[in-house]
């Protein structure tokens, strides 16, 4: 699994289509073929981290949103970061 926390910035891997229908998601790399869906929050996720890029400013605009304690988003944040990168849908810069 990719090493990633908090002070991670990651970004849209060059090859890579995301495309969202009714709050869900699915995003396919062109070049390896892999895709992944995501539900409602995990959308949501990749959305700011295209915003924002570095973690912890995704981690703060998540806790403003939702209604979850902070550790609990913050390990699926982290978690949901990681399985991406390990895909190849998301790069560290």
């Amino acid at each position: 699994m990719a090493n990633v926390s908090l002070h991670s910035t990651v970004r849209v891997s060059d090859n890579v289509v995301f495309r969202e229908l009714d709050g869900e998601a699915v995003i396919l790399n062109l070049v390896s073929g892999i895709y992944f869906g995501l539900d409602r929050v995990g959308t949501r996720m990749w959305q700011l981290v295209e915003q924002h890029g570095q973690l912890d400013a995704v981690l703060q605009r998540l806790r403003d949103e939702y209604d979850a304690p902070a550790q609990t988003l913050e390990q699926d944040l982290v978690r949901l970061i990681s399985q991406l990168v390990d895909k190849g849908l998301l790069v560290g810069q």
